[in-house]
């Protein structure tokens, strides 16, 4: 951890924090989700270095060290499709592997979609391939009960107020310790989110106090209002993009406990193979005991299976 650099670059007017590690031709970008920051790819991050590649991660703007954009509630998902690219022009990268988690696929999709000359392959963990507007999964968002995590948050307001009665650090813990559970958070009617975890519940064995404090005060720093507005309250918009297919290689890692294969029809888009509709050229991987954050809850499994697909189709 200690070798990792830190630095800004600028893209479009904002100053965007990225985290970096290793040298020479070969990049892989990591591309983040809430509730994380660039610090959840610390295991991969150094893996994939020590594998003869170069490492970066990025806070997405209004995210961690990076700054906020004027107006972060209308920032969109091609806000953050705008900073990938112009992370890679600042540091003069032509063409990276993605390696993305939660929200951060559908901008990894995105990129793959809009600038496929920049992307050598795309490794998706947590969400397969999607874009927002959830196209594939529409004939079942019926099923979603109202009192659904994202539906609450896609709320103005909703979520600030919710959030507001705890300190960032409280509001990140209850978050991770309810988004590890293999089951989809949904509250009550009388109930608010942040309600369904207590204060006092034991962090997953896999992450730590001090992890937790890393989290805290990258949040402390930055807030929710971007994180909220984007993928929350974003998601559901479509981005003109659903004709589009993704003609680098990809691959899918996905927990078998992960609570996001019960949101309704995904599963089925995952196992039945139409994501290879959208992605022809796909691998999908399952870990048993994975749950959403797999990339921190087994990183010697996960390390094996980016470096292993990374080395496949750098040959």
């Amino acid at each position: 951890m200690e070798k990792i650099q830190h630095n800004h670059v600028q893209a479009k007017g904002l100053k965007l924090h990225v985290a970096q590690i290793g040298t020479g031709p070969k990049v892989v970008v990591f591309l983040h989700g809430f509730p994380e920051i660039w610090y959840s790819w610390r295991h991969q991050m150094v893996a994939v270095a020590n594998a003869g590649y170069r490492a970066i991660s990025i806070d997405f703007r209004g995210y961690g060290l990076s700054e906020h954009p004027s107006e972060p509630e209308k920032a969109t998902f091609n806000d953050f499709v705008d900073d990938v690219v112009a992370v890679l022009d600042s540091l003069g990268i032509t063409k990276a592997h993605l390696v993305a988690k939660d929200f951060g696929a559908f901008v990894a999709a995105m990129v793959g979609i809009l600038h496929p000359d920049r992307v050598s392959t795309i490794i998706l963990l947590g969400v397969p391939f999607l874009l927002p507007g959830l196209s594939p999964l529409q004939s079942q968002l019926h099923l979603i009960p109202p009192g659904f995590y994202m539906l609450r948050w896609m709320v103005p307001g909703g979520a600030e107020a919710d959030f507001g009665r705890f300190d960032t650090k409280t509001v990140i813990r209850k978050v991770y310790i309810m988004f590890s559970g293999s089951l989809p958070p949904v509250a009550a009617d009388n109930q608010e989110i942040m309600e369904l975890i207590d204060s006092s519940a034991p962090l997953p064995r896999w992450l730590s106090e001090e992890d937790l404090a890393e989290y805290g005060s990258l949040y402390e720093k930055s807030g929710f209002r971007t994180a909220l507005q984007v993928p929350y309250r974003t998601m559901m918009l479509p981005c003109g993009l659903d004709d589009g297919k993704i003609r680098a290689s990809g691959l899918v890692i996905m927990g078998e406990k992960d609570y996001i294969m019960k949101f309704p029809g995904l599963e089925d888009y995952i196992r039945s193979g139409k994501v290879k509709e959208f992605v022809p050229n796909l691998d999908v991987t399952f870990l048993a005991q994975g749950t959403h954050f797999v990339q921190e809850q087994l990183p010697e499994e996960v390390n094996h299976l980016i470096i292993s697909f990374l080395n496949k189709h750098c040959e």
